[in-house]
């Protein structure tokens, strides 16, 4: 029998960066031509834009080169806010490294990474986020139970944004979303991708793929929107039943309540009642601490989501926004923006707005502006650099990540060729003669046990005899090289 929640869930984040290239006498360069120098380094030693890291992220180049980064798999959301600015710290160095090439080449340019999700032609780019779920789980009922807390979870986990009419929003991405639950991810953008793709046994497990959210810049926004949606994926689980929240349209939902930081603007349910996007969030953030009371779950990080996002609602609720302005990032960048305007006596519309805005997501270390707010520790924080500078390197050690990175870091010291994706790891050369099966530990001694990829179909996983087989003949093969 199923347990009313999973005790232990797989989180990962995938960002897509935004990149610039600024020249000085020189003709500019384009988005792409801008990226494929940030990944020179990354083709020059995996001899592709697509590569797993020795700490079991992923790193590549995306549809409108767009650099992406994908974290290793995290049972911890502490940890995960770790890998995700561990992917802000590598693709740094990237941007630094691309610079050294860039004046060597005769070029005067420096690139721009920025962690958001629009550029100035109206383009959005995404933050998408995993939550592992069981497969006997119909997939329906799961996203007709989130999509109204998802629509309103903006007001509490926001990046923020100045529309070009000087109109503040909460989100960057509410007005790219066209569906509320769809298998499209582009054309026709939804909050939930349903598209079927588990990276685990498809007969265990499902992948909950939200694209709703937003980059941030805030170590606790990214905390409180992964954890409050835990939070919500535990009470569908136990069978929580809430009343009837469905939207009569999400996606207008979603625009209107972007519009008022204060929660305060009302939307329409299927019933044809209203409810405004605060009592949204109260109804279920009610639900999530009943549940605790009940069951006495969650742990204590879990429960400390519970208190910030219970103090994110009554200071929106006294639509006093003082306490969030060192936790929300909408918070945090409309105190900057404003204080900017008013001493400069700009209206929100004037382009140094719009440039401020930018520079607020600029990930390089002491230039962008949240960089700097968080140096004079205006800002709070999960992680520190110890931790974060550690994940850069070091995979989870209680994830299937473990594996994949001992792999990597394995393959790349003896000098093989291999292949490596979220399931699969294999050495590919020379070619094996005969085939076994990937999940049959391979015979000890074998000569072509070096060459039979082994499938991790368990995310949870961080220990697998194969594996250790597998690492032990790679030593054996570089001892031999040598």
């Amino acid at each position: 029998m199923e347990q009313p929640f999973l005790t232990r869930r797989i989180y990962g984040l995938e960002t897509e960066f935004g990149v610039i290239c600024h020249t000085l006498g020189h003709r500019r360069l384009s988005a792409d031509e801008a990226a494929r120098h940030l990944f020179k380094d990354v083709v020059a030693w995996g001899r592709s834009s697509n590569v797993f890291l020795a700490n079991g992220s992923r790193i590549y180049l995306d549809v409108g080169s767009h650099p992406e980064y994908a974290t290793a798999e995290c049972d911890d959301i502490d940890e995960l806010i770790a890998h995700d600015r561990a992917g802000e710290r590598i693709f740094h160095e990237l941007a630094q490294r691309a610079d050294h090439r860039l004046r060597e080449e005769g070029i005067e340019g420096e690139l721009f990474l920025f962690k958001n999700n629009t550029d100035s032609h109206g383009n959005s780019y995404g933050c998408h986020e995993n939550y592992l779920i069981g497969r006997t789980r119909e997939l329906a009922p799961i996203t007709a139970f989130l999509v109204p807390f998802l629509v309103s979870r903006q007001l509490i986990c926001g990046a923020g944004k100045v529309a070009p009419n000087g109109e503040f929003r909460v989100s960057q991405r509410a007005d790219h979303m066209w569906d509320g639950v769809s298998s499209a991810t582009t054309r026709m953008r939804p909050m939930i991708n349903t598209r079927d793709e588990p990276h685990a046994d498809p007969g265990r497990f499902r992948r909950l793929h939200v694209i709703i959210g937003d980059s941030n810049m805030s170590e606790t926004s990214t905390w409180l929107k992964i954890g409050s949606t835990e939070l919500i994926l535990r009470l569908f689980e136990s069978g929580t039943a809430l009343r009837n929240l469905a939207l009569e349209n999400p996606t207008r939902a979603v625009r209107d309540l972007a519009r008022d930081p204060f929660g305060r603007t009302e939307v329409v349910l299927a019933t044809g009642r209203t409810i405004t996007g605060l009592e949204l969030q109260q109804v279920y953030l009610g639900a999530a601490l009943d549940l605790v009371e009940r069951t006495g779950e969650p742990g204590p990080r879990l429960r400390a989501v519970l208190d910030l996002w219970q103090r994110v609602l009554t200071a929106l609720e006294a639509q006093d926004t003082t306490p969030l302005e060192t936790h929300v990032d909408w918070a945090i960048k409309r105190r900057l923006l404003q204080r900017y305007a008013d001493r400069h006596s700009l209206p929100w519309s004037d382009p140094r707005i719009q440039q401020l805005d930018l520079a607020y997501h600029d990930i390089a270390p002491g230039r962008g502006l949240f960089s700097l707010l968080e140096d004079r520790g205006a800002v709070s924080r999960v992680t520190d650099e110890d931790t974060v500078e550690r994940a850069r390197t070091e995979p989870p050690q209680t994830t299937r990540a473990r594996l994949r990175g001992a792999f990597v870091s394995a393959a790349q010291a003896v000098g093989v060729d291999y292949s490596v994706d979220w399931t699969t790891l294999k050495v590919n050369e020379p070619p094996p003669r005969a085939w076994r099966a990937p999940d049959v530990l391979p015979s000890a001694g074998a000569a072509d046990d070096l060459y039979v990829p082994v499938m991790c179909k368990d995310p949870f996983a961080a220990t697998d005899e194969r594996v250790d087989r597998l690492l032990e003949l790679l030593a054996r093969s570089g001892s031999r090289d040598g």
